[in-house]
């Protein structure tokens, strides 16, 4: 499945003001430790801390297959004067219900200084841009009940399905 692969140029309004320019980029290798200070954050946020932490395997796992052309998984990030301030991941998969791959946005995360900056609005946009040059028509993404903040930004550049998530570890 092709993947777009170019920069994108996001310039968020707020007010009557325009913003400073956010930078929204495939993930590159040497982007490691910026990266892993955000999904350091991103687990946190979820529980994932300490004693809860993902394993440094699972972790190392995600981040190769960044890199592998097989997987359907992708990595992008956002940030302004080459300071990284945010991560979207997202994957490609089948549906019964429709013959073009349909993408999921797994992960989605501003570095809370620079919440509320158009952070994370722009690296949703640029999720559909990149969903739209695979062929795909649909982008969707779960978020916890608690996660008021992100959902009035959630609220406003998609909407909600009506749907309930039930999981089981088997």
């Amino acid at each position: 499945m092709a993947f777009f692969h170019a920069t994108t140029l996001w310039r968020p309004v707020q007010g009557d003001a325009v913003t400073p320019s956010i930078e929204v980029r495939t993930v590159r290798r040497d982007d490691f430790e910026a990266w892993r200070q955000l999904w350091d954050g991103y687990n946190a946020f979820y529980g994932r801390s300490g004693t809860t932490a993902l394993p440094a395997e699972v972790t190392q796992t995600t981040w190769e297959r960044f890199f592998d052309v097989s997987e359907p998984m992708h990595a992008l990030v956002a940030g302004r004067s080459g300071a990284l301030l945010g991560l979207a991941h997202f994957l490609y998969h089948r549906s019964t219900i429709q013959l073009q791959p349909t993408c999921y946005l797994q992960d989605l995360f501003t570095a809370e200084a620079a919440r509320g900056h158009g952070i994370g609005r722009a690296l949703i946009h640029a999720v559909y841009e990149r969903a739209r040059s695979a062929g795909s028509t649909r982008v969707y993404w779960q978020t916890h009940e608690s996660n008021a903040v992100a959902m009035r930004l959630y609220d406003k550049v998609a909407e909600k399905s009506g749907f309930i998530v039930y999981r089981q570890n088997v």
